[in-house]
């Protein structure tokens, strides 16, 4: 009797288990077994359709960037919620998930860069042709639709289609932002006053003012990027030229290409793959927009004037040169704060909060010398630190510049990830 009672007692326990296993495998989003491809497909889509690697908008493409990626994850987070949606509040379980987020992105780039359409609709058959013809299939394309029409709508009338070319006020006062040869202007002012993503206020996160120019902390950055960032540099290392050359492609390229390459290693599924681009490209944005109102609002001069017009700054231990030339040429828009550098940790936060911040990788830069030649790291950021220090070897920045970057970039990136698209409860 006590060995069939024991006999009972296990068969119980064994019963129990195999339904708590039945139970949390059917609970499983069934999203979530799916890879990431079209995901990765989509972001490398939006990067051509922009022109990538000529674009010259890059703040343009980072919005661009972040609709398309919006639309796709509340897409697929519509069919089965996992995450806080950004805009789409529909629903239909019976979409299918790849072509619902194909179709999301394919309609954001239409609206966003029509000139496009052809490649973009060719692009679309590409990803929709493995998916089964059915029901689940139309579903899905409409779903997808919905979704990006949900975005479209709120980035509506946001500021972003504004003058390119704004002028410079001449001023021979020590310390403001002139223009920088070849360029002639200042672009995109208007950027500081587009709509937000997930900031509450432009200048949220906005630096202290950059250091006193007779200050130690300007002097030892003026003497360094003036060593270290002069083209033909007799103090710049090999490998320092090699960086400043690597991560000088355009900021939102090569986080967009850090993350495809993080969610390849660590093989994401679909819909973690969507949240993890989303949440990315959002940081960036808005690292840009807070960026471009810190930079407007101290008009700081950039490394090249300051060190040719040195005489005037009352310092001194900083001594001019005239014929002081950058490495790499300077972009057209103030110094203060280095926005790459912004853009770099923003980005780099994000993945090391969803991912881990050691997640080694490697991979190549558009503006690597040689071309296709790859750097590897070990970290997010590691990765970011090298993409900051990239603008003092590259002659661009003045190093406090990238250090106020990266301090704005981290508190974006992690704004982002604690207040949007955040798990369900």
């Amino acid at each position: 009797m006590k060995s069939m009672k024991k006999t009972m007692l296990i068969l119980g326990v064994i019963v129990s288990l195999f339904t708590s296993c039945t139970r949390n495998n059917d609970t499983v989003n069934p999203i979530e077994k799916l890879p990431a491809t079209v995901i990765l497909e989509w972001n490398e889509i939006a990067f051509k359709a922009f022109d990538g690697p000529v674009y010259q908008h890059s703040l343009m493409a980072s919005r661009i960037n972040v609709m398309t990626h919006l639309a796709m994850h509340d897409a697929l987070n519509a069919i089965h919620p996992k995450y806080a949606s950004y805009t789409f509040k529909g629903k239909d379980e019976s979409a299918d998930p790849v072509a619902a987020a194909a179709s999301a992105a394919h309609a954001v780039l239409l609206n966003e860069i029509p000139a496009k359409k052809n490649f973009l609709d060719s692009a679309l058959q590409l990803s929709l042709a493995p998916v089964t013809e059915g029901d689940a299939k139309i579903r899905g394309i409409q779903l997808g639709k919905q979704a990006a029409l949900s975005i479209i709508a709120n980035r509506n009338n946001d500021g972003s289609a504004g003058e390119l070319i704004g002028q410079i006020p001449p001023s021979s006062v020590p310390g403001v932002y002139q223009a920088v040869p070849p360029f002639n202007f200042v672009f995109a002012p208007h950027w500081e006053n587009i709509k937000l993503f997930t900031l509450q206020t432009k200048d949220q996160f906005r630096p202290i003012p950059y250091p006193a120019l007779n200050s130690a902390e300007y002097t030892n950055s003026y003497n360094e990027v003036k060593a270290k960032g002069k083209i033909n540099s007799t103090t710049r290392s090999a490998d320092e030229s090699a960086y400043a050359k690597f991560w000088y492609e355009f900021s939102e390229a090569g986080w967009n290409r850090v993350a495809r390459t993080a969610v390849s290693d660590k093989k994401l599924n679909l819909l973690d793959a969507a949240r993890l681009f989303a949440l990315v490209d959002m940081a960036i944005a808005d690292a840009y927009t807070a960026g471009w109102d810190a930079k407007l609002h101290y008009n700081f001069w950039r490394p090249y004037t300051a060190i040719r017009a040195a005489e005037v700054d009352n310092n001194n231990f900083t001594s001019p040169d005239e014929q002081w030339e950058p490495s790499e040429p300077t972009p057209p828009v103030q110094d203060y704060p280095s926005t790459h550098s912004a853009l770099g940790n923003a980005g780099a936060t994000v993945l090391a909060r969803l991912l881990g911040d050691n997640t080694p990788f490697t991979m190549t830069s558009f503006t690597a010398v040689p071309a296709g030649s790859t750097r590897g790291f070990t970290s997010f950021s590691q990765a970011a630190n090298e993409n900051a220090n990239s603008r003092v070897m590259a002659g661009i920045h003045f190093r406090f510049s990238c250090v106020a970057g990266q301090e704005l970039g981290t508190r974006i990136g992690n704004w982002a990830v604690n207040n949007y698209l955040k798990p369900l409860k």
